[in-house]
């Protein structure tokens, strides 16, 4: 019997690396993109055997929608999956019922492990997502990406291709939030940053994006910021020719 996975994610290029890897385990993966596309999907039956929920979502959070998937009486297990590093965010995750909550960035085997894990099937080994010390000066560390995508360089230039269209639009939303002291709206606009930057090895961008995370109202992270965001765009790897 197949597999079936509701995912919950909406930032399109983390959306896209956690639909990969699902599939991975094997399973058939329905990809909602906020709370109320996920109740539709999951509808009023068990249709799926594991949901994995973005603790944060654009018209909700992770836990009230896990709330209200168990109030129509569904059953599936439930991971969570962050960007979040605090332990009291993820401790409060698993007191709201998810089996385990996973980090972002990761590998796809790590999610894959989880998976496998929860619902009893086989476990593989699960490697750690770093970024390599010698490409921390690099505006892209392709070697953390092929890591996180098990080697498949189709996938990693996809998934960047994704990143890049979107990178212009979430700087505009940074900055504007950063101009407007929009605490929350900067605060989530960095946090969907933040993973994908690591799906996709752009170091240099994830370490703007921490940096700015700890000091938001600094004019000087912001800048560096939006300098690191010019560099990634303007020296984004070329694909390699079929």
């Amino acid at each position: 019997m197949t597999t079936r996975i509701l995912l919950v994610e909406d930032d399109p290029t983390t959306s896209a690396f956690l639909a990969a890897a699902a599939q991975g385990v094997p399973a058939e993966v329905d990809v909602a993109e906020s709370c109320a596309a996920a109740l539709a999907l999951a509808g009023d039956r068990d249709r799926h055997d594991l949901w994995l929920i973005d603790a944060n979502l654009p018209d909700g959070d992770g836990a009230g929608l896990l709330a209200s998937l168990r109030a129509r009486g569904l059953r599936a297990i439930a991971l969570a999956h962050t960007a979040a590093t605090e332990p009291a965010t993820l401790t409060a995750l698993r007191e709201a019922g998810f089996r385990e909550v996973l980090v972002k960035p990761m590998p796809a085997s790590t999610l894959q492990a989880a998976v496998r894990n929860v619902l009893g099937l086989r476990v593989s080994e699960a490697a750690p997502l770093a970024f390599h010390a010698d490409a921390l000066e690099a505006a892209w560390d392709d070697a953390a990406a092929l890591a996180a995508l098990n080697g498949e360089r189709a996938h990693v230039d996809a998934l960047r291709k994704l990143f890049l269209d979107e990178l212009p639009g979430t700087c505009d939303s940074v900055r504007a939030a950063a101009h407007a002291s929009d605490a929350d709206a900067l605060r989530a606009a960095l946090h969907r940053l933040r993973a994908s930057c690591g799906f996709v090895g752009a170091v240099r961008m994830a370490a703007a994006v921490a940096a700015l995370q700890q000091a938001p109202q600094s004019t000087q992270a912001l800048a560096r910021f939006l300098q690191a965001a010019q560099d990634t765009l303007s020296s984004a790897p070329v694909p390699d020719e079929a």
